[in-house]
C-alpha cells in the first residue's frame, strides 16, 4: 500500500483477454484503498474472462469495453471519450497485456476501446504482459516489448512459474504489490536508470541462537532493506539481497541470500560484495552473541540466570571497501547526529543513513521512514518522512549522485 503516491491520482486500467485477467480485479481494489481514482477499460477478450459489472463495483466507475455505442437510433453522446480520459489521466496500466494487444500497440493499431485509448497517451505507461511461455518467449512478442521499451514505455516483465497450460516457464503475471510497486515508481518519475548498476543489499535483524528454543534478536523486520531491494530492480539494476529472518518476500529475480546470525551474513556479504560496486548495509545486525550455544533447552532450575556473550565481527570491516560506495545504517535513540557521524568516520564509510527513534513513524516496525543522511564529503540530506518504498527511491537517488560527484558512474 502507497496511499502517498496514489492519493488522488487518475488511473486508467486496461485489461485484456488472457486468464490473469481475474488479477486485475484485486490491482483495482488495492489502487482504490490507495486513494487511486480508477478506469477500466477491457477488450471485449477480457470481458470473456471477468464480467465486466466486477471491475464496475470494485471501481465505482463504468466499464469501457466499446468504442461505439451498440444501438444508436437513439442518438449518441459518446463524444471524444479517449480524449479526454487520456488527458486527465495520471498513468495507464495495461495488465494483463496478451501478445496481441502488445502487437497492435506496438505497431499503431487502434481497433478497440484499449487501442484507441493508449494511441492518445500523453501520460505514462505501465505494460504487465502475461502469456504462455512459447507466446510470451516468440521472436515477435520479444522484439515487440523491446520496441515499446525504447520508446519509453515501462515494461515490467512477466515471471517465471507455473502457468494455466500446466507448463511451467516465463509467462506469469507478476504480482498485485509487484505491479503496484512498478506503478508507484512510474508515477515517481523513474525509469530504468540504474541499469548496469550492481547492488549488494543487507536487510532484516541477526538472530543468534541461545538454544534450539531461544535467541538473541531485535525488532527490524527487514521492510526497509526489501523497499531498497526492490526500487533498485525495477529501476533496471542487478541486486542482491541478503537478508535476516522476514515475514517480506523478495520479487523472483533478485539473488536472494537468506541468512539467520551475524556470521552466516558475514559470509554472504563478503562473497556478495566482491561481485558488485554498491553495498548498502539496511540490516539490523546484533553486536553480541552467546559466547557458547546448547544443544539442548536450557532450563530455569539449571540456568545461573546469566548467558555469556561475545562480539560479533563487524561486517563492514570485512568488506573491500576500494572503488566501491559503502552506505551504513544508524538507528539512534539519543545523539543521534553525532553518533551516526562518528559511525561514518570510524567505519569508513561514503555515506551513513540516520535514523531516530525519537521520530514518530519512523524506524522498526512501520512503513515510514525519516531519514537523514550524511555523505563523507560533508554532505547533510534529510528525507521527510513517507513510505519505505520512497525514501528507498530517493536514497538511491542520493548515492548515484555521490557516485557520478566522484566520478564512479
Amino acid at each position: 500500500m502507497l496511499p502517498e503516491v496514489f492519493s488522488g491520482k487518475k488511473i486508467l486500467l486496461g485489461v485484456t483477454g488472457g486468464i490473469a485477467a481475474y488479477k486485475a480485479c484485486l490491482l483495482v481494489r488495492e489502487l482504490k484503498k490507495s486513494g487511486a481514482e480508477v478506469h477500466v477499460i477491457m477488450t471485449s477478450s477480457a470481458a470473456e474472462f471477468v464480467a465486466p459489472l466486477t471491475f464496475s463495483a470494485l471501481s465505482g466507475n463504468p466499464v469501457i469495453i466499446n468504442i461505439f455505442p451498440e444501438n444508436q437510433k437513439s442518438g449518441s453522446s459518446l463524444g471524444t471519450w479517449h480524449i479526454d480520459l487520456a488527458l486527465e489521466a495520471d498513468l495507464m496500466i495495461i495488465a494483463p497485456a496478451t501478445v496481441n494487444t502488445i502487437a497492435k500497440i506496438t505497431y499503431g493499431i487502434a481497433d478497440n476501446a484499449l487501442t484507441v485509448l493508449f494511441s492518445a497517451m500523453r501520460s505514462p505507461v505501465l505494460i504487465c504482459p502475461a502469456a504462455d511461455m512459447d507466446m510470451y518467449n516468440s521472436p515477435a512478442s520479444t522484439e515487440n516489448l523491446d520496441t515499446l521499451e525504447r520508446r519509453g514505455y515501462y515494461i515490467l516483465p512477466a515471471e517465471a512459474g507455473e502457468l494455466a497450460s500446466g507448463l511451467k516457464g516465463v509467462g506469469r503475471l507478476p504480482e498485485t504489490e509487484k505491479i503496484l510497486e512498478a506503478a508507484a515508481s512510474v508515477l515517481m518519475g523513474y525509469k530504468k536508470d540504474l541499469t548496469g548498476t550492481k547492488l549488494t543489499i543487507t536487510a532484516g535483524p541477526s538472530y543468534e541462537d541461545i538454544d534450539p528454543v531461544r535467541f538473541i534478536g531485535n525488532r527490524s523486520t527487514g521492510l526497509m532493506g526489501y523497499s531498497i531491494a526492490k526500487a533498485a530492480w525495477l529501476r533496471g539494476a542487478e541486486v542482491e539481497l541478503i537478508s535476516g529472518p522476514s515475514v517480506y518476500t523478495p520479487y523472483p529475480e533478485l539473488k536472494f541470500t537468506k541468512v539467520r546470525s551475524a556470521l552466516e551474513m558475514q559470509k554472504a556479504l563478503i562473497e556478495s560484495s566482491g561481485r558488485t560496486e554498491i553495498t548498502i548495509m539496511a540490516a539490523a545486525v546484533a553486536d553480541f552473541r552467546p559466547a557458547v550455544v546448547s544443544d539442548k533447552k536450557i532450563k530455569k532450575e539449571s540456568s545461573a540466570g546469566s548467558i555469556a556473550l561475545t562480539e560479533n565481527p563487524d561486517l563492514i570491516a570485512s568488506i573491500q571497501k576500494q572503488g566501491k560506495t559503502i552506505v551504513g545504517f544508524a538507528l539512534e535513540t539519543d545523539n543521534e547526529e553525532a553518533n551516526a557521524l562518528k559511525k561514518l568516520s570510524k567505519k569508513g564509510l561514503d555515506m551513513i543513513v540516520l535514523n531516530s527513534l525519537n521520530d514518530a513513524g519512523s524506524g522498526f516496525e512501520v512503513p515510514t521512514n525519516a531519514v537523514t543522511v550524511f555523505t563523507s564529503d560533508g554532505g547533510k540530506k534529510e528525507i521527510g518522512r513517507t513510505s519505505k518504498f520512497e525514501v528507498a527511491n530517493r536514497l538511491l537517488d542520493q548515492i548515484m549522485d555521490y557516485r557520478k560527484s566522484y566520478g564512479k558512474s
